[in-house]
């Protein structure tokens, strides 16, 4: 039996006692049948990852008794994602995987063709909580809410951004990312492409590079994923070992 990992935002201690969530309660007591005495880990990117023993639980509450730290924190990639808002179900599975690909900071953005105007930053925040507590990273990446593209753009702080646009005649990703140094940034469009306006105005940028992701026209999701992939692999924490 795997031992399960929860994210706490209390400062961490060997010998502290914190409380847990309404929601970890729920998660450890009803989904995975834990109960007192039960082993856990509980971590957090300030103070590392620690051995720790259910305190107690019930339904709406538990807490933890800490044991010797297993893991101190550590610096972490900072990469970034800029996505147009998509529908709930294939943005929800695009934090899930971002979350896993190591990405710090998720930014929907809202375009002309976005399909909706807002992201639930709640829920989509617990997805990227329980994609850090399962993939064993120590950082949960901050899901900011959406805002419209060209503020999105006018508030970036001028790291590599890479925008994904297949139909510009991009140049491939693979022969501009070996370049990169973190922090750097993907951003990726709605399921209906960008406006020619709102591409201009980014690529007119000098921080922004557009890029392409191959011959195929890839769901917006999908080429998140790939270009976040790719980004990692030769920019980012993949070759550390």
């Amino acid at each position: 039996m795997s031992t399960p990992r929860t994210h706490l935002d209390d400062a961490l201690a060997e010998g502290a006692e914190v409380p847990g969530t309404a929601a970890q309660a729920h998660h450890l007591g009803t989904v995975l049948r834990r109960g007192p005495g039960d082993t856990v880990a509980v971590f957090n990117a300030r103070d590392g990852e620690f051995a720790a023993t259910i305190l107690h639980l019930r339904k709406d509450r538990c807490a933890f008794a800490l044991g010797p730290r297993l893991r101190a924190p550590a610096p972490e990639p900072d990469l970034r994602l800029l996505v147009a808002v998509l529908k709930r179900d294939a943005m929800d599975w695009l934090v899930e995987k971002a979350t896993e690909l190591g990405v710090a900071r998720i930014q929907p953005v809202t375009t002309r063709r976005t399909v909706a105007d807002r992201a639930n930053t709640d829920r989509l925040g617990a997805i990227a909580r329980g994609a850090a507590e399962q993939c064993e990273r120590l950082s949960v990446p901050v899901v900011a809410p959406a805002r419209p593209l060209h503020a999105a753009l006018h508030a970036w702080d001028g790291a590599p951004l890479l925008v994904a646009a297949e139909r510009r005649g991009a140049v491939p990703i693979g022969s501009v990312a070996p370049g990169l140094h973190l922090p750097c940034g993907l951003l990726v469009g709605p399921e209906g492409g960008f406006d020619p306006a709102e591409l201009d105005d980014a690529t007119g940028r000098a921080f922004v590079t557009a890029v392409a992701l191959g011959p195929r026209i890839l769901r917006a999701e999908t080429a998140a994923v790939a270009g976040l992939a790719v980004l990692q692999a030769l920019a980012g924490d993949w070759t550390a070992t």
